[in-house]
């Protein structure tokens, strides 16, 4: 079995072909970006010089993303992003960023956890089953692709179908929060 603390190791050949040292197999952009769904970290590496391209095969998943409409990032972001490399901010930038990320996979972590926490006093109000699927499913379809270390990737409700039902689960999960703040 494979040790998944490890960097998966993905070396590039001349013919700019990835092939996957763990399975001994060759590998698209794509496969790269199921690894890290996944939750598994890649190192990808130039065969003949031995330069590190993780970076720039990185860039490239999420450029392809973005521009087959699977957009994450606000043009705002984008924007923000292309500044800040001709600005002071650069230094700060990075820092924020891999903070941000840590704060966003902590709190989903915390939250699935509190949500799924027995026994629970709010257990008791009448819905609170449905609405407790509700949110569940809503964290999951916003966090989507970001599991972090001890979630199932796999392990996903069915997304709301449209932006009134998950305005509908916003408002929810507004009334639940003022709800625990009073109690």
């Amino acid at each position: 079995m494979a040790d998944t603390e490890k960097p998966l190791l993905i070396k590039r050949y001349a013919s700019r072909r990835l092939y996957n040292t763990e399975t001994s197999d060759y590998v698209t952009l794509d496969d790269i970006a199921g690894f890290i769904r996944a939750g598994r970290e890649v190192q990808i590496i130039d065969l003949k010089s031995g330069d590190d391209l993780t970076r720039q095969y990185l860039l490239q998943i999420i450029a392809e993303h973005e521009s087959k409409g699977d957009s994450v990032l606000p043009l705002q972001v984008l924007t923000d992003l292309v500044r800040s490399y001709t600005t002071q901010a650069q230094s700060v930038v990075p820092q924020f960023l891999a903070m941000s990320f840590d704060m966003l996979r902590e709190g989903q972590s915390k939250m699935m956890e509190n949500l799924t926490q027995i026994p629970n006093p709010m257990a008791t109000l009448p819905g609170f089953d449905a609405m407790q699927r509700q949110q569940q499913a809503f964290l999951k379809t916003m966090m989507a692709g970001w599991t972090a270390k001890g979630t199932e990737p796999g392990d996903e409700t069915s997304a709301p179908a449209d932006t009134g039902e998950l305005a509908q689960i916003k408002k929810q999960l507004a009334e639940l929060q003022a709800k625990l703040s009073k109690l």
